[in-house]
């Protein structure tokens, strides 16, 4: 699609999505670097803005930063069977280095995930149960040698957190494992506007190594659902894998109890398609870059001199509230253009101020998803936006809940599940699985329809004795399927 068209979500929902991180100036592909982006700078701050709010939220539970070599010995990937093979076709692998073919017991891949290496120096640092808990956290990229990329849905590398724990009882484990879910449902909910719903990977979609996967699920624009972070109970397979001991109050040697979570710049991906439209990205205030953008209209020096002072000040206002402001006083370039720009990039809230603006004490404005502009008093406009940000923040969660709630539904019958996902169509459906690896494959193979997860308590609908959809049997609870990202 040629540059300033965006694809209607309706027409082609791919090629929109294209359009939008693209006119939102958010990323391009790195064509020279197989599977890889270029996250650009607008792209990067809504990065940067994730990166603070989930780093501050982390801290508060204790955890502290570190950060662990990119590449990882081989030997230390094959030490936990089922990890290897789970991540064995995504790894790449350092052969050669300063000239020369290393030895195969000298070999590197690039960080897929760091369990190993973590586990590694655990090892080290770990000696008593006065060590533990251990709450460590790193911020790094990863590299998995991904087939079909998508820019922050899937590309071989990608900038992620993951955090990694240790403790001396597998109940203080599974706490975690819980709480740091919790963590990441609230800042999807709260900050993303992205309502999520918590539950339980199966074990075929576990992560390799695993006794438990916990998850988010958000719905797409499209009915589709995106994993948009995971939470690991790994209990002692890593420890034993790598010896990871600690001496407990009653002076016995013991494996210790991990675990690992993570979220990545997929959340980009799940934000995009979870507010945006034809005309381009939106965003909520709470992660948008520039919060505020401010358009003078003055084109003669009389005019320039009666509005830049009341846009400087008002300006000065705004950011002495907190809202990060852009005052777009660039020569060259018509109001409209700047419009145009600013929507495609999903600012919240756009203010116009021009001589008679000045004149009248009222400035126009206008919110991204709103149809027409709106007067505001400019002495007292500072005091008003943080409310009208909280009302655009609020309005996007509970359109996006909204939304959700439409595109769900409960089924019974395999001709009915069938039916909702005929003609390449997407929701979240609740129904009855029996609970086996080979039910569950069957309906992927046969509808490319997946189980997204076993809904927590409160997140989906009540347990209830039923018949699963594909094969008649016994089924104690509703499972969520849809097709996903």
């Amino acid at each position: 699609m040629e540059s300033g068209k965006i694809t209607k979500q309706s027409d082609d929902f791919p090629s929109w999505y294209q359009d939008v991180v693209r006119e939102g100036d958010l990323a391009e592909v790195a064509k020279i670097v197989k599977g890889c982006m270029v996250i650009k700078p607008h792209g990067y701050a809504i990065w940067e803005k994730i990166q603070a709010d989930l780093d501050r939220r982390f801290k508060e539970t204790g955890h502290k930063n570190a950060y662990f070599p990119l590449l990882i010995p081989m030997s230390f990937i094959n030490k936990e069977a089922e990890h290897v093979e789970g991540f064995a076709p995504e790894i790449a692998v350092v052969t050669h280095a300063g000239g020369k073919e290393l030895p195969k017991d000298e070999q590197y891949c690039i960080r897929p995930t760091s369990e190993t290496i973590i586990g590694h120096f655990f090892s080290k640092w770990i000696d008593s149960y006065r060590d533990l808990p251990m709450l460590i956290n790193q911020w790094a990229n990863v590299m998995r040698w991904e087939m079909h990329t998508r820019m922050f849905l899937r590309t071989t590398e990608f900038l992620w957190q993951e955090g990694h724990t240790a403790h001396a009882t597998h109940d203080e484990a599974k706490e975690e494992v819980t709480r740091m879910l919790n963590v990441y449902g609230d800042f999807a909910e709260q900050v993303m506007a992205m309502p999520v719903i918590r539950g339980i990977k199966t074990d075929s979609e576990k992560f390799a190594g695993a006794l438990q996967t916990q998850c988010i699920e958000a719905m797409m624009r499209d009915g589709k659902a995106l994993q948009a972070g995971t939470s690991h109970d790994l209990g002692q397979n890593f420890g034993k894998a790598f010896d990871v001991k600690f001496q407990s109050a009653e002076g016995r040697e013991e494996y210790v109890w991990q675990t690992s979570w993570g979220v990545s710049t997929r959340l980009i991906g799940g934000l995009i398609m979870s507010h945006s439209d034809d005309s381009g990205l939106i965003l909520p205030p709470r992660l948008a870059p520039i919060q505020t953008v401010i358009v003078p209209i003055a084109r003669k020096p009389q005019e320039k001199e009666a509005v830049n002072p009341v846009v400087d000040k008002l300006a000065a206002d705004l950011k002495a509230k907190g809202i990060a402001v852009k005052v777009d006083d660039r020569e060259g370039k018509r109001p409209g253009e700047k419009y145009y720009e600013w929507e495609r990039k999903g600012v919240p809230i756009r203010i116009e101020i021009g001589p008679r603006d000045v004149a009248s004490g009222e400035a126009m404005t206008k919110l991204r998803v709103a149809e027409d502009k709106i007067k505001m008093k400019i002495d007292t406009l500072a005091d008003e936006m943080p409310g009208v940000l909280d009302g655009f923040q609020k309005f996007l969660l509970d359109r996006a809940q909204k939304f959700r709630e439409e595109n769900t539904v409960s089924v019974d019958t395999w001709d009915d599940f069938k039916d909702v996902f005929a003609d390449g169509k997407s929701q979240f459906v609740w129904c009855h699985w029996d609970g086996t690896r080979e039910t569950e494959a069957k309906i992927k193979e046969e509808t490319k329809v997946t189980i997204r997860c076993i809904p927590l308590p409160g997140q989906g609908p009540a347990p209830e004795e039923g018949k699963c959809i594909k094969t008649g049997n016994p089924s104690k609870q509703r499972v969520l399927m849809a097709k996903s990202y």
